[in-house]
């Protein structure tokens, strides 16, 4: 892990591998239990895994308040370090990042992979896309979260104090990024057009957070994009099934 400066912004950024390079961008949560999945990565791909301000060692700025922010500064980053044809990677979360990436300037980005991203409103004003992670109780949300919540899920008895923290931060970055309006941008379904690259959308068969319909809606919605289901994964199959997810992005790029 190293700190870069981003346009006055201090980002922490894991670089390993050493092939055709890839940006992954992580989830609202869970992001140390994602480290499989980085390593499945990382035999094929250059992985370029920056932490959202606030995630990692560094504070977030007064003037870092919002995805749309997260876009440009992600943009700036391939700017900086000068790579093109970059293969984006978006888990939940960093997959709405990367579809604002998308929407604004793609042309160092070659194909675009979301994960169970959130994002996108497709549902009536009054409906909702993805259940309420602030109003659910764990015993409910693990549930909706993962496909089997009893392997995966958190069990905090067994946490230590500097885990239980990085939990607890996760949660306060959520609300931070995605609180108002919840998780998604109500302005971005009209841009997705925008979004003219080769597209994979992945998802996990029993995600009850963002149910697979949803995901169906996404793919459609892009210009170019093709959807997979994962099985034996809810909202994180880069967790529960992270070489199934490395082989669907490998398979899907060789194309």
């Amino acid at each position: 892990m190293k700190t870069l400066d981003v346009g006055g912004v201090s980002v922490d950024v894991h670089i390993a591998g050493s092939g055709p390079p890839l940006l992954y961008l992580h989830a609202e949560q869970y992001v140390e239990q994602a480290s499989p999945y980085r390593e499945a990565l990382v035999k094929k791909w250059t992985v370029i895994a920056p932490r959202h301000p606030g995630y990692g060692t560094t504070p977030v700025p007064a003037d870092i308040r919002s995805v749309d922010d997260l876009a440009y500064l992600y943009l700036d980053l391939l700017d900086k370090l000068k790579l093109d044809r970059v293969v984006v990677v978006g888990a939940s979360l960093g997959g709405w990042i990367a579809l604002e990436m998308c929407v604004r300037n793609h042309a160092r980005i070659s194909k675009l992979v979301l994960v169970s991203s959130v994002g996108v409103k497709f549902s009536g004003r009054e409906e909702r896309d993805f259940a309420d992670l602030f109003y659910l109780p764990d015993i409910q949300a693990f549930p909706l979260l993962f496909a089997d919540p009893v392997k995966h899920a958190p069990a905090y008895a067994g946490m230590s104090a500097a885990q239980l923290e990085t939990l607890a931060r996760e949660r306060q970055m959520l609300a931070h990024y995605g609180w108002r309006p919840y998780l998604h941008n109500p302005g971005l379904r009209r841009w997705l057009h925008r979004v003219d690259l080769p597209s994979l959308v992945v998802w996990g068969e029993a995600d009850g957070f963002a149910k697979p319909d949803y995901g169906r809606l996404l793919a459609s919605a892009l210009p170019a994009a093709v959807f997979t289901l994962v099985a034996g994964a809810g909202h994180y199959p880069e967790i529960e099934q992270p070489d199934a997810v490395a082989r669907a992005i490998d398979t899907f790029v060789a194309k």
